[in-house]
């Protein structure tokens, strides 16, 4: 995806729709434009093109079809009596043609944190090469610096599972 605020319009790189479409499972549930990512794997190579042109006049337009803002909600089983409805949990079907757009967004977006360096270097979350794992050894580095520096001992670091 280009352009950086100049005027231009957004162009998508055909390459990245490519790698999307290969990633994009063929049994994937159908939103509510059913499109499902069999039909874009189907599609092959003659269809990327399209579909790049597509989610370029979405974005320099600026507006989403109709289809694309709405989700069928489906309750999903998750524990042992199915009649109770605190044993389901609800899953959105949204369009699989717009998650491909929100993927090339998501992906542009990262490249500009990168290379603008937006981002705080303890932000771990939602990005490449970093993981709980990383943030706690970030974390325990700050610690030992602090404990260092002013002597104090006591730091308490909670890290929990948020749950809805």
């Amino acid at each position: 995806m280009q352009s950086e605020n100049t005027g231009e319009p957004f162009t998508i790189d055909i390459k990245i729709i490519r790698r999307r479409i290969r990633a994009t499972g063929r049994n994937k549930s159908v939103g509510p434009d059913s499109v499902s990512g069999e039909i874009l794997k189907l599609g092959g190579e003659p269809m990327i093109p399209y579909l790049a042109r597509l989610l370029e006049i979405t974005m320099n337009n600026g507006t989403l079809p109709g289809d694309w803002k709405t989700a069928m909600v489906i309750p999903i089983h998750k524990g042992v009596d199915r009649s109770l409805v605190t044993n389901h949990r609800p899953v959105s079907l949204t369009s699989v043609v717009c998650k491909q757009m929100e993927h090339v967004i998501a992906s542009y977006l990262r490249q500009m944190w990168d290379k603008n360096d937006w981002l705080y270097e303890g932000q771990h979350g939602f990005r490449t090469g970093y993981s709980c794992e990383s943030q706690l050894r970030y974390a325990r580095t700050l610690r030992t610096l602090w404990i260092t520096e002013t002597g104090l001992t006591l730091l308490q670091l909670t890290f929990r599972k948020l749950s809805i």
